[in-house]
Order: structure tokens, then C-alpha cells, then sequence
């Protein structure tokens, strides 16, 4: 009776160790290996049940027989534990990978916290200290009395005027691309449509926010680092698309922020070789933020790009 209750245990854990492995097979991402493992638990349960029935169906059982069956017992519960531990090892495989992830987000995240630092550093420097002297320099010439002066030197100093004005808007557009002013005066919305609007090309695609809602409260190094991501894709879009229009959703979703980006330009193929680094500082950019970018794109159909955000 004892050897029997055994082996009904046997097969009680050989089946447990079998659910359990089971379990396995997603984190394993459908290993081929695993699965055969699997499947190796699930036959040697079935051999237990059987070997339980045969031993009760024998009338004397021989020493042979018990000794075969007290293996199975001890075999079952080796496999029982082992699985058990097994899925110890992928869980605490699963913590590492977790935590490798969040290190390098948060490595990130510093990189481009402190880019955007020196940004702005050099971005001050150049307003307040190239943007007043050019404006000193245009005083001194409107000083001038032009009529005084011939009409080759008055058309001089006309020229150095417009061009000192040209480079006044230049230093003035070259701090706010390296520190976007307008992004912590007046939001991101603001901001987006400014750097749009600043582009001078000969034929632009039209802009459309097809949906925008920022949740209050979000941090600040996100909101630049979204400006950031969506300027450098409208740049792909102008230097490789050819499109006519550009389409920008933002908007909240299940405790994420989602951001969808398109172009009906010339399209995209994912598997081909690039040579630029646009699209690799994107998702380093969205890594940092700990989000996920997928490209949804081929080529000749147009360019569509889903990011996630966690909030």
C-alpha cells in the first residue's frame, strides 16, 4: 500500500513538473529545445501512471519491481524540484534583464540630460554674448549718416546693415534650435509649430497635429526629449521622403503617452542599410525615456513610426 501511495505521489509531481515547465515555454520565447523538454515531462507523467498501474495490477511484486518503482518515486521528485528551481533561475533571469534595462535608461537618460545642459549653456552663450554685439555693431552703423557719404559707401553700409541683420536672426535661430525657448515658455505644441515654421524649403509638406493632449504635470526633460524626437523626424521626412504631408499625433493611453508620426512620402524600408544616424538617436532618445518605437513602414508606402511612452 505504501509503495503505491508513492508512486500515486509520483505521478502527481511528474505531472506538477510538467505545468510547471510548461509555464516556461513564453519566457523562453517558444524555444524549440524547451518545448521538447516540455514534452519529455508531459511522457515520463504518462509512464508514471503507467507504471503505477502495472504495479498494482501485479499480484507479488518482485524486489525488482519494487526497486523500479522507489527509482521512478525519487526520479519524479528530483524533476519536481528541479522545475521548481528552473523557474526560480528565469524569474531572477527576468529581474537581471529588467534591471539591465533600467540601467541603461537611466545611462541614457544622463547623456542626453547633460547634452541638453551643454545645449543650453552654449545656447546662452551665444545669445548673450555674440547677440549683443552684433546688435551693437548695427547701432554703430544706423549711427551713420548716410547723407553725408557717397553713394558707394551708402550702399555699403546697406549691405553690412542687412547682413548684420541676417546674422542677428541666424545666432537668434541657432539658440532656439539648441535650446528651444519656446518649448518651457509656451509648451511643446508652441514650440513644434515654431521650428516648423522657421524651415525655409522650397516645397514643404503640410503639417498637421491630428491629435494632441500633454497630460499636466509632465517633466520637463521629457517634454524636450519628445521635441527632440519629432524634430529630427520631420528632418527625415524633408531631406528623404518627398512627401506632402506630415501627420503628428500625441496623446495619452493606458498610462502611456503615445506619439504616432507619418508622411505619405516615398517610404521606408526597415531591413535596408542606413548611413545617417537619424532614426538610431531616435530610439536612443526614446530608450532614454524608457519607451518602445516600432516602424510600421515600407518602401513606397509612405513612413509611419508608433512610439510608447510609460507615464
Amino acid at each position: 500500500m505504501i509503495i503505491q501511495t508513492a508512486l500515486l505521489l509520483s505521478v502527481i509531481l511528474q505531472f506538477g513538473a510538467f505545468f510547471k515547465t510548461l509555464g516556461l515555454i513564453r519566457k523562453t520565447r517558444f524555444n524549440v529545445s524547451w518545448i521538447s523538454i516540455s514534452i519529455a515531462f508531459f511522457l515520463m507523467a504518462i509512464r508514471r501512471g503507467n507504471e503505477l498501474m502495472i504495479f498494482a495490477a501485479t499480484p507479488e511484486p518482485t524486489r525488482v519491481d519494487y526497486f523500479n518503482s522507489w527509482t521512478a518515486v525519487l526520479i519524479s521528485l528530483l524533476m519536481f524540484v528541479a522545475s521548481f528551481y528552473i523557474r526560480r533561475i528565469f524569474n531572477l533571469q527576468e529581474e537581471i534583464d529588467k534591471l539591465r534595462k533600467q540601467s541603461e535608461a537611466k545611462v541614457l537618460s544622463a547623456i542626453i540630460d547633460t547634452e541638453e545642459k551643454e545645449r543650453a549653456l552654449f545656447a546662452r552663450e551665444l545669445h548673450d554674448g555674440l547677440g549683443p554685439i552684433l546688435s551693437s555693431i548695427k547701432m554703430a552703423f544706423s549711427a551713420i549718416d548716410k547723407e553725408n557719404i557717397g553713394q558707394k559707401n551708402k550702399l555699403i553700409v546697406n549691405r553690412t546693415e542687412t547682413s548684420i541683420d541676417h546674422a542677428v536672426t541666424a545666432v537668434r535661430e541657432i539658440s532656439n534650435n539648441l535650446s528651444p525657448h519656446l518649448l518651457e515658455a509656451f509648451g511643446l505644441k508652441k514650440a513644434l509649430l515654431s521650428f516648423y515654421n522657421s524651415i525655409a524649403v522650397s516645397q514643404k509638406p503640410a503639417l498637421e497635429l491630428e491629435k494632441y493632449s500633454i497630460p499636466t504635470g509632465l517633466a520637463k526633460n521629457m517634454e524636450v526629449i519628445i521635441y527632440r524626437i519629432i524634430c529630427e523626424l520631420i528632418n527625415n521626412t524633408l531631406k528623404h521622403a518627398k512627401a506632402s504631408k506630415i501627420t503628428v499625433a500625441i496623446f495619452p493611453h493606458l498610462r502611456k503617452l503615445e506619439i504616432h508620426y507619418s508622411d505619405d512620402g516615398c517610404g521606408y524600408d526597415p531591413d535596408a542599410k542606413t548611413t545617417g544616424n537619424g532614426l538610431a538617436n531616435i530610439r536612443s532618445r526614446v530608450k532614454s525615456l524608457d519607451g518602445k518605437a516600432n516602424i510600421l513602414s515600407k518602401k513606397n508606402d509612405g513612413f509611419y513610426m508608433k512610439i510608447n511612452i510609460p507615464l
